[in-house]
């Protein structure tokens, strides 16, 4: 699938609204889903490249089984990991049915959330709080960004999982597209105490609850 009219577009987009808007163009066609973004502009506010990994949005795309159930979504927060937050739009490239690639538009709201916040103080409203997901740097990042959500779902520390709690944490991680990251099993395994052939055996295996 030709995109260079997105490589175009997003060209266009970062020089309309400037330096604090970055745009991201991922090619979920290039074979390796450790390198999907193939054009970024104003990259310096997630700290990406040409070359580097997807984002967990990309992740789900790469391993829907139903593409049609995968929706746009605009004005979403997101935060870099030096703590920037970013207002965010998603939209799925699609060619008979299928996606074929990510165009997002990430844009640091940083510097305006804090002039909000001096305003309010004067003004003596309440600011909402939110928790925005982090953007990955790296693939590595983003595994780890998945792992810690996977372990946030049970709630225990993972000395205390039982085995039911870790078939759930893994088949989070299934779901999420963890195991399409290359080396992601060495990983898992080791985080949660287990050896590769338990991993993939709960990938696949039920909870007591199930049964």
């Amino acid at each position: 699938m030709n995109l260079d009219l997105y490589k175009r577009l997003a060209k266009t987009l970062a020089a309309q609204f400037g330096s604090n808007c970055e745009i991201v163009l991922h090619d979920l066609e290039t074979g390796d889903p450790d390198r999907t973004i193939v054009a970024i502009e104003n990259g310096h506010v997630t700290h990406r490249k040409i070359g580097d990994g997807p984002s967990r949005i990309v992740l789900e795309a790469l391993q829907a089984e139903d593409p049609s159930s995968l929706e746009d979504s605009a004005g979403y927060l997101m935060k870099t990991h030096d703590g920037r937050i970013l207002k965010c739009s998603t939209i799925y490239i699609r060619d008979d049915g299928r996606i074929k690639g990510v165009f997002s538009i990430n844009y640091d709201i940083t510097e305006l959330l804090m002039a909000e916040r001096a305003i309010d103080s004067i003004l003596n409203h309440r600011v909402e709080k939110t928790t925005p997901e982090r953007i990955p740097i790296s693939v590595n990042d983003l595994l780890d960004d998945l792992i810690e959500q996977a372990a946030a779902q049970i709630g225990k520390p993972v000395a205390m999982m039982t085995k039911d709690d870790k078939i759930r944490a893994i088949r989070f991680l299934n779901k999420a597209g963890a195991f399409l990251i290359t080396r992601s099993g060495d990983k898992v395994s080791k985080f949660f105490g287990i050896s590769k052939y338990t991993l993939y055996s709960y990938i696949d295996a039920k909870t007591s609850d199930e049964t």
